[in-house]
């Protein structure tokens, strides 16, 4: 759990520390718009940019009767963000999200399909697995 929040806890820390210099040497304005964009990467490297993650168990179960994709990503992954963005809100409606990170399941189903690594996203559609698919390829998949 707390690997998943590192990365975005430590952007946030250091955003606020730059603001609150900004601030005491005289440049609020400074400090409020490297605030805020520091608060905006911090979210964008954190699972809250991504909707709600299951288990590999229930992903496979799921995926077996509405034929969903299962993509496997992990937080401060740039690709996945990049996956993520790409689909929007409807496409990651279409597909059953499993954080590696969190389910030690998805992560073992990342290192077989991948041989040994765990290389994010991961996408399986099927028997078919492509990691780091196109972004618009899958969109095409998923339409």
């Amino acid at each position: 759990m707390v690997r998943r929040w590192m990365v975005p806890l430590l952007i946030a820390v250091t955003g606020a520390a730059v603001a609150a210099r900004q601030f005491v040497t005289g440049s609020p304005v400074a400090g409020a718009v490297l605030g805020l964009l520091f608060g905006l990467l911090a979210v964008t490297q954190s699972p809250l940019a991504f909707p709600r993650s299951i288990e590999t168990a229930e992903a496979q179960r799921r995926a077996a009767e509405d034929g969903k994709p299962i993509v496997y990503w992990r937080p401060g992954c740039p690709f996945c963000l990049r996956l993520r963005a790409r689909l929007g809100p409807s496409g990651a409606r279409r597909a059953h999200w499993v954080d590696i990170w969190r389910d030690p399941d998805g992560a073992a189903a990342v290192r077989a399909i991948t041989g040994g690594d765990e290389t994010v996203p991961t996408v399986v559609i099927g028997d078919s697995s492509h990691v780091n698919p196109d972004p618009n390829w899958l969109r095409r998949q998923i339409a």
